[in-house]
Formats: C-alpha cells, sequence, structure tokens
C-alpha cells in the first residue's frame, strides 16, 4: 500500500441496527443525513453516545457520502450499522476500480480534505472491491470509551509552500 491511499481492508462486520439508503443526489445526502440525525437523536442512541460522537457521525458520513457521488459512479448506496461501542458506515458506488485518494500538498483552501478529517475521526477507515461495487467505510466511537484512534496511515495534508516576497 503507498503511502497516499486509503487502506484497502474489508468491510468489518459489526452487529447493531442497521439502517440503509440510496442516494441519488447531494440533495439526496441532505435528507438522509436529516433522517440519520433523527434516528442518533433517540433515547436509545442518545443515552450510549456522546452529542460530540453523534457530530462526528453525521460528518463522516456527509463526506463518505459526497465522495462517493463526485467520485464514485452509478448507483450510490449508504448502510449505517449503529453497535454497541459506536458505528460502522458503508458507502458503496459503482466504481470498484478507483480508490479513495486523500489530498496531498494540495490548499485546504481548494477543499479535498474530507477524507483526511474521516481518518481523524474514525476509529478505523478503509476500502475495498466488490464484483462491480466499491465500498469505503469508517468505523466511529459512540463517545464513551477512550480510543486510540489510527491517524498515521493517511498522510497529512500540506498546503504548497507560498514563495516569500522580498521585503
Amino acid at each position: 500500500m503507498g503511502a497516499e491511499t486509503w487502506p484497502r481492508t474489508p468491510v468489518p462486520s459489526v452487529r447493531g441496527d442497521v439502517w440503509h439508503w440510496a442516494l441519488e443526489t447531494m440533495s439526496t445526502v441532505s435528507r438522509v443525513r436529516a433522517d440519520l440525525r433523527a434516528r442518533v437523536a433517540h433515547p436509545s442512541v442518545c443515552s450510549s453516545s456522546t452529542e460530540d460522537a453523534r457530530d462526528g457521525l453525521l460528518l463522516v458520513f456527509e463526506e463518505l457520502a459526497s465522495n462517493a457521488l463526485r467520485h464514485g459512479g452509478g448507483a450510490v448506496r449508504a448502510l449505517v450499522v449503529a453497535g454497541d461501542d459506536g458505528w460502522l458506515l458503508d458507502l458503496s458506488d459503482e466504481a470498484p476500480d478507483r480508490p479513495p485518494v486523500p489530498a496531498v500538498d494540495r490548499d485546504p483552501a481548494l477543499g479535498g480534505m474530507g477524507l483526511h478529517l474521516v481518518a481523524q475521526l474514525s476509529l478505523d477507515y478503509g476500502w475495498e472491491s466488490r464484483p462491480g461495487r466499491k465500498h469505503v467505510w469508517a468505523r466511529l466511537p459512540n463517545g464513551r470509551a477512550p480510543i486510540e484512534v489510527g491517524q498515521d496511515r493517511v498522510p497529512e495534508p500540506r498546503a504548497p509552500e507560498v514563495p516569500r516576497r522580498p521585503e
């Protein structure tokens, strides 16, 4: 695996409540995000997670969903598993030959930092290719237990060097 690629590892198996949606457009992502927000606000989920963790879940969902629509192809599907210790997000599209690639040496003002954000908020993350589909996934904590996040697997985003003007 090159230093600039997203880890290629299978989607983990997680037990819990399974929620899934089809994503056709960016406006669909907004509606699904609102539905996901309502689901994690339910007392059964709310009582076992922190507000910061729920906000992180919504942010990672939006990043992975928008990437699947922008850079993937075909039918995009979202799956969220609400487990005892957190959540699994699995976004899939019909571009199994296009792995996710974190931006490196790009001015953050130009965007493209979503995968770095996903890496920072996740317990674990990766992607796998299955016949006709690519799955990009992330496991997120519920915020109730101390965790160690593996942030060192994705290159740090760096802004390009800007030449200094002589004074």
